[in-house]
């Protein structure tokens, strides 16, 4: 597992381009968000679909099914799937 945490300064640009230089399309992935009152289930898991204007897709999902949003992301982790 590799494992890679955005800066608490970088805006959505940045975020989303450490994403990108860390993922790759077809990558099993786990995502810590970014602490949030009220936030119930802080990790999504899921195969990178796209890397979307906003977010990062999972599973070919939005952002209201689950897919989170790059200012969102605390620590994005790919998975070891062998």
């Amino acid at each position: 597992m590799t494992e890679l945490t955005i800066p608490p300064d970088a805006d959505d640009q940045r975020a989303a381009k450490l994403v990108r230089d860390h993922l790759e399309i077809g990558d099993a992935v786990e995502v810590r968000e970014m602490d949030r009152t009220g936030s119930d289930d802080p990790e999504t898991t899921g195969e990178v679909t796209g890397f979307e204007a906003g977010y990062l897709e999972l599973d070919g999902n939005p952002p209201t099914e689950g897919s989170p949003r790059y200012d969102e992301i605390h620590t994005v982790s790919r998975l070891d799937t062998q």
